[in-house]
């Protein structure tokens, strides 16, 4: 999915970041950095009045972040990137702003407010189930049967038990890892 915010637009929003905050874009871009990397997302955040104008060293591979030139409203950018998209059904749009929604909806885009993208940035990925272990207890017999598929040993390691593990790919490792290195002796 590729995301274009709207971003002073979502730091309005936001619980945790305000608009007077002198680094309430940075925050903002690592927001939407920690959740692009959980869910290999890209996006484009646009926000108004950079000094100077352009992509911000703000971005990375993932999230791009751009600052409008002084007199250029950050909407007027957003909308130029709208109706330019080559792709409109793979965009998502980020924004409150009725314009921009209106522009975003007439190339049949998919539009989220502001609003709603917060509470989506700030649910867990995943909520631990109730009876899960969050601690498991690994066994020896499951520590050598993956020391033996990567070519590794311990000292006096027990032989993978059948149950456990079947015998092809202790063989199959076998084949891969390297032999073991002969050590010279110190004379």
């Amino acid at each position: 999915m590729r995301l274009l915010v709207d971003g002073h637009n979502l730091i309005g929003q936001m619980p945790d970041i305000r608009l007077d905050d002198p680094h309430d874009e940075a925050k903002l871009a690592m927001q939407i950095k920690r959740f692009c990397m959980r869910h290999r997302h890209h996006c484009t955040i646009v926000f108004d009045n950079g000094v100077p104008g352009g992509l911000s060293r703000l971005s990375n591979s993932q999230v791009t972040v751009i600052f409008a030139p002084p007199g250029t409203p950050a909407d007027r950018l957003l909308i130029a990137r709208i109706r330019r998209a080559s792709d409109p059904a793979s965009l998502v749009v980020v924004t409150s702003d009725r314009a921009i929604i209106a522009e975003a909806q007439n190339r049949k885009m998919r539009v989220i407010r502001s609003s709603d993208f917060v509470q989506i940035l700030y649910t867990p990925t995943r909520a631990p189930v109730e009876d899960e272990d969050t601690n498991p207890v690994i066994t020896a017999e499951e520590v050598a049967y993956w020391l033996v598929i990567f070519g590794e040993s311990l000292p006096d390691s027990p032989e993978i038990p059948e149950k456990t593990a079947s015998a092809a790919p202790a063989k199959a490792a076998k084949k891969i890892a390297p032999p073991p290195k002969k050590r010279r002796r110190k004379r």
